[in-house]
């Protein structure tokens, strides 16, 4: 019996093979014999670390209160109130309340901004590697996503350079991520703003996943491309630095012409943001929450200051060492030989069978020389990431 037919844009889609990765592991684990080494779980972009005390009593205070009804579609005023201050405390930025709009995580604020900006047959500009939902995000919106290939010289990232080399005659403009999923790897401000200024020269939009920038490390890259005028969007979460991965809220900064446009379209395919959620969010901006989520900050990056020599180490060399998020972007080419492969899918589950330990392949971000790398999460506690360094060295 055959199934209806399905929508061109649903037979499009592509795997999102990090969780093809997570099934397979599961059912790697079930069949491993009693008293085998646990899976190590390296490939999920999920802190271990849950909402900080004060958010957990605001949404349970929230519901015991009756507190459940539909907000606006544009968020709390007091949430919006609070992100705006969190930009001006942190940054040094002014950000209008009425620019911002609260969504259900980063990823419904990008299909908004997609869903407002792009028309069919309009092209967005991403680097190779990229994150691979937000192009499936340009799709979905009857765009056409280019990948441009960005190695190691540009951090991985698109240079101004190349946004000028393949601006075309249907370019609507360019969507990046700094810190960047999966390298961890930030745009320099000053191409930063190189690439904006161009796309603002022939009218495009500038979109910016900014949902690990609280997890910077490096106060060369610790800027928000909002500095760089009221015309960018940016694009943020409480799931990375804020640790509320469940809880699905995120939100958009917006140009002050767009935000109406935005929030209209998030009444008919949202309603609104979780309530309950909403409420937890604003305990984040509490001064104790904060000093939370700054030790937790301090945790990720002594995992990447430990981590990331030992992958060097061995020969999996992490080409630019990330400033940002808790990822370890890793050319896992010479160890091709002592696995038995010949790109990095079958390397993952060659790791995942002889050494318990479970990556993501490289194929999910992008086809310029992505199969020749992992991506390690280290969103897992120290002693875990020790425990993958050893099994990985007993293969070396």
């Amino acid at each position: 019996m055959t199934g209806p037919r399905l929508a061109r844009r649903a037979d499009q889609i592509e795997p999102f093979y990090v969780m093809e990765i997570v099934k397979a592991a599961q059912q790697l684990q079930a069949r491993l014999p009693a008293g085998s080494d646990p899976l190590i779980y390296l490939n999920i972009g999920e802190p271990d670390f849950t909402a900080p005390p004060l958010v957990a009593e605001a949404a349970a205070r929230c519901i015991r209160d009756g507190n459940t009804q539909y907000t606006q579609s544009n968020g709390l005023p007091a949430l919006r109130e609070r992100i705006s201050q969190w930009y001006a405390d942190r940054f040094g930025l002014d950000v209008s309340p009425d620019r911002i709009v609260v969504t259900a995580g980063a990823s419904a604020a990008l299909q908004l901004v997609c869903m407002a900006l792009i028309d069919q047959g309009d092209e967005i500009l991403m680097p190779d590697p990229s994150y691979p939902c937000n192009r499936h995000f340009v799709s979905l919106a009857e765009g056409t996503p280019r990948l441009i290939p960005s190695g190691a010289a540009e951090r991985f990232q698109l240079s101004a350079a190349k946004v000028a080399e393949h601006w075309g005659e249907h370019t609507r403009g360019v969507m990046l991520a700094s810190p960047s999923n999966p390298t961890g790897t930030s745009i320099a401000p000053q191409e930063l703003r190189a690439i904006h200024e161009f796309v603002r020269s022939k009218g495009g939009v500038t979109i910016v996943d900014e949902i690990y920038l609280g997890l910077s490390y490096d106060e060369a890259y610790s800027h928000s491309a909002l500095a760089l005028g009221d015309d960018v969007i940016s694009i943020n979460s409480f799931s990375k630095y804020f640790s509320m991965t469940g809880w699905r809220l995120g939100w958009v900064v917006l140009p002050p012409a767009l935000a109406k446009t935005v929030e209209l379209l998030s009444q008919h395919l949202f309603i609104c943001p979780s309530t309950v959620a909403q409420h937890a969010g604003v305990a984040c901006f509490e001064p104790e929450s904060i000093a939370i989520y700054e030790q937790r900050r301090a945790e990720f990056q002594a995992r990447r200051d430990w981590f990331v020599p030992q992958l060097d180490a061995l020969g999996l060399t992490v080409p630019v060492r990330p400033d940002g998020a808790f990822y370890a972007w890793a050319d896992c080419s010479s160890w091709f030989e002592r696995l038995g492969v010949d790109n990095s899918w079958d390397a993952t589950f060659a790791l995942m069978e002889r050494a318990q330990i479970v990556a993501t392949p490289g194929r999910d971000f992008g086809v310029a020389d992505t199969s020749r790398f992992l991506r390690f999460s280290t969103a897992s506690a120290l002693p875990q990431l020790q425990e993958a360094v050893e099994r990985l060295k007993r293969l070396a």
